[in-house]
């Protein structure tokens, strides 16, 4: 599993945290439909707090409309060409640093528990299929160790995810995406991605550490 951290208000990327911030706030204002529209574009969804079922499994679908959303630079999303292929895989990730320089969000699809969060609902044993996420900037910590700024729709991914939709439903286990209002919808589309402090983000956007020398793992098809 590629490794992964949470966001810090001083960390440093191009495009910059407020940037990004911007565009996805902005995107997710325009999204048009109506309130369960608008949660399945952004977020793969339980369909209730207790995590047993997923609304669906269209990771791929939601991330090339969640990229094309989020990338207004000329070219729209960016689709690199297959991360588990050995061949030229510096300049891949060359190409990715520059298209996400450039405005454009960056569709990345690997094995599920390469690029998918530790506690993702669709982790199994054999780490068979596929999820895909997209990037939206690059960065260096002040060691000088490099990652990517990640968008995982999942709300399942991770233990603090977990925690902050059901921080959102609280008062009934059994609350579903399908009966939330429009301000309701929206209100849980950005506490998940932008997070509640200022300059900061939710549990959905994470620092993902790459090995830009290594091929993905080979995807395991289910």
């Amino acid at each position: 599993m590629i490794e992964q951290a949470y966001v810090q208000a001083d960390d440093k990327t191009a495009p910059t945290l407020k940037e990004i911030r911007d565009r996805i706030s902005t995107a997710v204002d325009a999204t048009e439909g109506t309130a369960l529209e608008r949660l399945k574009c952004w977020l793969q969804m339980p369909v209730d707090s207790t995590f047993a079922k997923m609304v669906d499994s269209d990771c791929q679908v939601r991330a090339k409309r969640v990229g094309g959303l989020l990338s207004p630079g000329a070219g729209g999303l960016y689709d690199p060409s297959d991360l588990s292929v050995g061949i030229g895989v510096p300049a891949k990730w060359t190409a990715i640093d520059k298209a996400v320089k450039a405005e454009r969000a960056v569709y990345v699809n690997g094995s599920t528990g390469h690029v998918g969060g530790a506690q993702s609902k669709f982790n199994n044993e054999r780490n068979a299929g596929f999820h895909v996420i997209v990037f939206l900037a690059v960065g260096k910590e002040s060691d000088g160790r490099g990652y990517y700024l990640g968008l995982d729709p999942d709300v399942s991914a991770t233990t603090e995810a977990r925690a902050a939709w059901k921080a959102l439903v609280a008062g009934d286990t059994e609350t579903k995406p399908q009966d939330f209002t429009a301000a309701k919808s929206l209100e849980v589309v950005k506490s998940m991605i932008l997070g509640s402090a200022e300059g900061g983000f939710g549990p959905l956007v994470r620092k993902y550490y790459i090995d830009t020398s290594k091929a993905f793992p080979k995807i395991i098809r289910a």
